[in-house]
């Protein structure tokens, strides 16, 4: 078991050595303990890169509660997201638009999920599950920023709902038969 597992290492890091098996690269960035790049000694975990590779998105427990970040990836450093992040409030499962400016997650500000969108632009938040009946989770959003899908339990079961923030209406998804 123990030569199976040293094996297992050996060959993981030979893979991050020569590239990986695809003959990409890897942005390798060393941990820091203040938490000030992308990797910090605190649990980091969803991550979800812009179209563009520019922007990453992902959740952290650095500040001492579950908190959304977004690294630049050109400029290799974390950018402020005011507004979005308060203690005591679990956010997490973001996702990002194609150019970065807009981040769907999930949260319990008012003690219940939430599925929220944050414009970076003009800093604001907009919840698009306030009248929401049942549970939400895993948003994901559209490349423009103007669609976004999520898990919903509001019928009994988990179904893909898809919100058209145009309209700021969910949009209707038959089942097939």
């Amino acid at each position: 078991m123990l030569q199976h597992g040293v094996n297992l290492l050996f060959y993981g890091l030979l893979l991050v050595l020569l590239g990986g098996c695809w003959g990409g690269s890897y942005l390798l960035l060393p941990t820091e303990p203040l938490g000030g790049g992308l990797n910090s000694l605190a649990r980091e975990e969803s991550p979800q890169l812009s179209y563009d590779g520019r922007y990453l998105v992902f959740v952290s427990d650095r500040p001492g509660y579950r908190a959304i970040f977004l690294f630049d990836v050109a400029q290799r450093q974390l950018i402020p997201l005011p507004g979005l992040n308060r203690p005591g409030i679990v956010q997490d499962q973001p996702s990002i638009s194609g150019d970065g400016r807009y981040i769907a997650f999930r949260s319990e500000a008012r003690g219940r999920s939430d599925i929220v969108v944050y414009d970076r632009l003009t800093r604001q938040q907009d919840i698009i599950t306030a009248t929401w009946q049942g549970e939400v989770q895993f948003p994901a959003i559209s490349g423009d920023g103007r669609f976004v899908s999520f898990q919903s339990d509001r019928n009994g079961q988990w179904n893909i709902e898809i919100y058209d923030r145009g309209v700021r209406s969910p949009l209707p998804v038959a089942p097939d038969n």
